[in-house]
């Protein structure tokens, strides 16, 4: 396990040998709320910072942003103040630390209202001074609703968190039925597992009934946390369990997970043609509401 978390500064040199000026969109969700989704994806962005990777997290679960609490950062303004022309980008965004910066979410649906082309041209605008971020996480509401998909559909890649439930699971597996119809590959976690095989177990129900139902679905598990007090003292002492304990098992898990995201993504994040800028992110997202 700590071999396949150390390949994560190897891939950092290759990296810097080979640049890229595209930001990667990872968008993690889930079917229900309670299965560790902004844990997991405040965790793995803070890996990925330490690292040596221009980190961002944006907060897209519309009406409870919380990875400001999750980060223990205070936050005055939001990105619906941007898109009201309230503050620009640069005022809102928090320096978490080293490689890593919070986008803060409003916790409210008031930011799917807006539809104002000058505002969001002037967005798009300031939204240049993102574009050298190698990653921007993306912690999306959970379930099926209109809003999360938008995220979703904008992302370069999906995870879906779950966990050992059967409600979870069923909710899980509808959230990945929808996100097929627009993604081909989307990405698995297991969350609060008692062993590496009950996830494996889970992760194949789950991909028999998908391939017996959806067409031409790449159903990826990406690895399983250990359900571990660790991170139940982290998230009451608002701190990251990665930071907190580093050579814990359930470090090394989130480590290797994250390690395997990153060598099934490292080929197109250093071959992309397209032009990934935060702003054209943004843009995506307008076009489909």
């Amino acid at each position: 396990m700590q071999t396949q978390a150390n390949k994560l500064q190897e891939l950092v040199s290759l990296k810097n040998s080979k640049r890229t000026k595209n930001t990667k969109y990872i968008a993690i969700t889930s079917g229900k709320g309670g299965v560790g989704k902004s844990t997991i994806s405040a965790n793995m962005a803070n890996i990925l910072a330490k690292n040596g990777y221009k980190v961002g997290l944006f907060d897209a679960d519309i009406g409870l942003a919380n990875l400001d609490v999750i980060l223990k950062v205070s936050i005055d303004k939001n990105i619906l103040h941007v898109l009201k022309g309230e503050a620009s980008l640069g005022e809102i965004i928090v320096p978490v630390k080293k490689n890593l910066i919070l986008i803060p979410g409003e916790s409210g649906d008031e930011i799917l209202k807006f539809n104002d082309q000058f505002l969001y041209e002037r967005f798009l605008d300031e939204a240049s001074i993102l574009d050298e971020l190698d990653f921007l996480i993306i912690d999306t509401g959970a379930g099926i609703g209109g809003h999360t998909q938008l995220f979703l559909e904008a992302s370069d890649e999906v995870i879906v968190v779950t966990i050992p439930d059967p409600a979870a699971i069923t909710d899980a597996y509808a959230t990945i039925k929808i996100t097929a119809k627009v993604k081909n590959t989307i990405h698995l976690i297991l969350n609060m597992t008692k062993s590496a095989k009950e996830a494996n177990i889970i992760y194949e129900k789950i991909s028999k009934v998908a391939m017996a139902n959806i067409d031409n679905l790449n159903l990826n598990l990406l690895g399983s946390l250990s359900d571990d007090k660790i991170v139940a003292k982290s998230i009451k002492q608002r701190t990251l369990f990665s930071d907190d304990a580093p050579n814990s098992t359930v470090t090394l898990e989130m480590k290797k997970i994250t390690s395997n995201l990153i060598y099934k993504l490292e080929r197109k994040v250093l071959d992309s043609s397209k032009d990934r800028g935060f702003g054209n992110f943004i843009k995506s997202l307008i076009d489909k509401f």
